[in-house]
């Protein structure tokens, strides 16, 4: 690894004047900035985080905003996570991952530092209490998914009213006219939590396009619960031939469940889920499925942020179209 005093020797100066010259601390001569300039690119050194941040006012520091309250899915929110922590090393940033459910005073806090340079914000709700914050800070956010009122706001996430839409649309296709979506945990509706919102919005619109009988069921993500809710669909919806799941740890769960009691998969009742498609893929019933973007989402929203941290103007809404891929457990209506 090539360090400042090799970038020193090489360019015919003590160690503490390429310090100045990274920082700006004190001033040097042209001539001699441009010698140690020379040396950095040709021996390929990079200066640490804290010399960059003296030397551009800048922390090259992102903090992704992701409380991790109840009703959240983990290991989906650590992919987004992972792909914003990727990109934005591509860009040469760091990023300062925040779990705490702290709301404003969290961010507020985060901001009144130079700890950051800009924000990504998860699990935003339809009415955020974070909104009128993020729209006051005098530094850059992106929200991955969409509040009721996006103006003055940069939003990126995959169409999830549109998700809804398109597994009715593929359950009407194959002739089914009794469906369910076994959705979220109960809390994830309770706190207006927007991706969860616009499901339900598209699933119902489609079902009501198509003169379809539906019902709306959240279910906690246990195994236990989803027993219970594919009883109650069988006890009130005896005619019931197709589901809708979002709910990513009860995929499999829920397709035991009907199984148990007596409707084969995909024989007797067609299951499409909305889930990463891993997931889709590796349960007993392989399940189709529209994917949720994960990579593609974390990677836009830092592209996004480089954008706007550039001077460059950004899109306010960016929406992914949802894609399903047909596998083993949907059929035609028996």
């Amino acid at each position: 690894m090539v360090k400042i005093t090799d970038v020193a020797r090489h360019a015919g100066v003590s160690p503490s004047t390429v310090s100045y010259a990274l920082s700006g601390k004190r001033p040097i001569s042209e001539e001699t900035r441009r010698r140690i300039e020379d040396s950095i690119r040709e021996l390929g050194y990079r200066p640490h985080a804290g010399a960059r941040a003296l030397a551009s006012s800048r922390s090259n520091v992102i903090a992704l905003v992701v409380p991790l309250r109840v009703g959240i899915h983990v290991p989906v929110v650590m992919q987004f996570a992972v792909s914003v922590v990727t990109t934005a090393r591509r860009h040469d940033h760091d990023v300062l991952l925040l779990t705490q459910e702290e709301g404003e005073d969290g961010l507020r806090r985060v901001a009144d530092t130079a700890l950051v340079d800009a924000l990504i914000v998860m699990d935003v709700q339809l009415h955020d209490g974070r909104l009128p914050l993020l729209r006051a800070l005098d530094r850059p956010s992106v929200l991955i998914g969409f509040p009721a009122e996006p103006d003055g706001l940069t939003c990126i996430d995959l169409d999830f009213q549109a998700a809804g839409e398109v597994c009715v649309e593929h359950l009407a296709g194959l002739g089914h006219r009794v469906i369910a979506l076994v959705g979220s945990p109960p809390e994830v509706y309770l706190r207006e939590t927007g991706f969860a919102q616009r499901v339900v919005r598209g699933f119902t619109a489609a079902a009501d396009r198509h003169g379809l009988s539906s019902s709306v069921h959240p279910c906690e993500a246990e195994p236990a619960a989803a027993r219970q809710v594919a009883e109650q669909l069988l006890r009130e919806h005896p005619a019931l031939t197709g589901v809708v799941v979002h709910n990513e740890p009860i995929v499999d769960p829920l397709i035991d469940a009907f199984e148990q009691l007596g409707l084969r998969v995909p024989g007797d009742l067609s299951v499409t889920a909305i889930c990463p498609d891993e997931l889709a893929a590796r349960v007993r019933v392989p399940v189709t499925s529209v994917a949720i973007p994960s990579a593609e989402v974390g990677t836009g929203a830092v592209e996004l942020l480089m954008k706007k941290l550039g001077g460059a103007s950004a899109p306010e809404a960016t929406l992914l179209p949802p894609r399903l891929t047909v596998r083993e457990s949907t059929a035609r209506r028996p």
